[in-house]
């Protein structure tokens, strides 16, 4: 990779690996939904840490190559994204059945706006149940006995 894009690139910091990340964030259960993107989201016990990406796209989507193109798009939107986005939480991007995603810049700028209304109103999200809970917890361990209600979740 040249110099030039050096910033372009998803480097292993940035994104979730392990299946025991994935199931922290779920565990949280703090999720927020729009058109074909489900965010789930988790603080980070540390907020200095950088911002972490996940993708979870199953084979609802469609075939191999649908769901490998919404992957690609998502990453390339993360990446233009990853300077305005908070830092210390995980993100857990689940893409919804709905085909593949729209083609050129048009589509590259609308899942732009969708992630960043998402993030935005995640981080809300976070910031009211880490208010309620009390000062000492921040909302970075995923605890059920604290956890919403069901059907308030998303």
């Amino acid at each position: 990779m040249t110099d030039a894009g050096g910033d372009r690139r998803f480097p292993r910091d940035v994104r979730l690996r392990r299946p025991l990340d994935f199931k922290a964030v779920y565990a949280g259960r703090l999720s927020v939904a729009a058109g074909p993107l489900v965010l789930y989201g988790l603080r980070q016990p540390e907020a200095t840490t950088a911002t972490r990406l996940g993708l979870s796209v199953s084979r609802r989507v469609g075939k191999a190559v649908v769901r490998n193109r919404w992957k690609r798009r998502l990453r390339d939107v993360f990446r233009r994204l990853r300077a305005r986005l908070p830092a210390g939480f995980d993100l857990v991007v689940v893409v919804r059945a709905v085909g593949p995603p729209r083609a050129g810049a048009a589509g590259v700028a609308a899942i732009e706006r969708l992630l960043l209304d998402l993030v935005g109103r995640l981080v809300r999200k976070i910031g009211r149940r880490a208010a309620a809970a009390g000062p000492s917890d921040q909302g970075s361990s995923p605890d059920p006995a604290k956890s919403s209600p069901p059907g308030q979740g998303s």
